[in-house]
């Protein structure tokens, strides 16, 4: 075993973002065991997807090609993994902690008498796998001591895609051994969450609110500040659940999870349900008149003050900034 493979994720021609996100962690990773990274991508025709891999610091890209891939099932996807795995015989096997990546790689890591260790935010000497529980309140260390490859998922916004290193590798086609009889389930509609009209997960400025805004009637101020950044608007669940701001710009654990290069939060106390949603962003900034607020253990600047005085102020400041650019 010589080798971190990555599995990415592709739908229809289309990255997951996610999948980025898992080649970042490979990375590291391998920074950290000393091993070189293979990419793959799973799918018909997915040449020009394993090229766009290969211009990421990888050892070698793989598409895995199969007409019996083009649509995703459990089984196919499985069974060709099975094959890929044999045939590169990889130490570590790292996917983005997906919906799809939840229905076939536990049976994956079972074909070797493995384990999949799901939902990893980092690693630590070793290496061990640290993965969350009872919505962020613990964190748990697992270390792989199987004698086959050790499977892993890797959380949502837990690493991100802007640290991803550039190179140049070599793409190389494998193609599975499958046949149709064994494909037992069918295709059917990729699942979704909700019907959603922003994707808070690709937004690079977020300008979240709290209970502390008080009132619905008062949102207008945290409104002008998006506007005048050029952010997204959300809130922590209290706001939605209220119905003040619709329940797809809720940030958490019941909500989205998001990675922006910056994230303001203004009125939020930083509830670990909360915290879980927006830990992945580069830069937080917290506003909030509770200097003891669990917000400010995680932000990277914090101002204790009166929201109401303080983001009015920030407002006029950026348009001024703005206006002077």
């Amino acid at each position: 075993m010589s080798s971190i493979l990555v599995v990415m994720e592709q739908r229809g021609g289309a990255w997951s973002r996610m999948s980025w996100e898992a080649l970042a962690a490979a990375q590291q990773l391998a920074a950290q065991v000393n091993l070189p990274v293979t990419a793959a991508v799973a799918g018909e025709g997915v040449e020009t997807l394993a090229a766009e891999v290969a211009q990421q610091k990888v050892a070698k890209v793989v598409a895995v090609n199969h007409p019996l891939l083009k649509s995703y099932t459990a089984d196919g996807y499985a069974l060709a993994l099975q094959q890929l795995v044999e045939a590169q015989k990889p130490a570590y096997v790292l996917f983005p902690h997906t919906y799809q990546v939840r229905d076939f790689a536990p049976a994956l890591a079972t074909k070797f008498q493995e384990v999949l260790i799901s939902d990893v935010i980092g690693f630590e000497a070793g290496p061990v796998f640290v993965r969350q529980l009872l919505q962020g309140k613990l964190n748990a260390a697992y270390r792989h001591v199987g004698s086959g490859p050790c499977f892993v998922s890797v959380q949502a916004g837990a690493f991100r895609r802007d640290a991803l290193e550039a190179g140049s590798a070599m793409a190389e086609t494998f193609a599975p051994q499958l046949e149709a009889v064994q494909i037992r389930n069918q295709p059917g509609e990729p699942f979704r969450e909700s019907a959603q009209t922003v994707d808070l997960s690709a937004a690079p400025v977020i300008v979240s609110v709290g209970r502390g805004i008080k009132e619905q009637e008062n949102l207008p101020i945290v409104q002008e500040l998006a506007q005048a950044l050029g952010a997204e608007l959300a809130a922590s669940r209290p706001i939605c659940d209220n119905g003040w701001l619709p329940m797809e710009r809720q940030v958490g654990s019941s909500g989205q999870t998001v990675s922006p290069r910056l994230y303001l939060a203004i009125g939020i106390s930083g509830a670990i349900q909360h915290l879980v949603g927006m830990k992945g962003s580069k830069t937080v900034v917290a506003i909030n008149k509770d200097e003891n607020a669990p917000i400010f253990e995680v932000a990277d600047y914090g101002v204790v003050g009166d929201l109401f005085e303080v983001v009015p102020a920030l407002t006029k400041a950026v348009k001024e900034a703005k206006a002077q650019a």
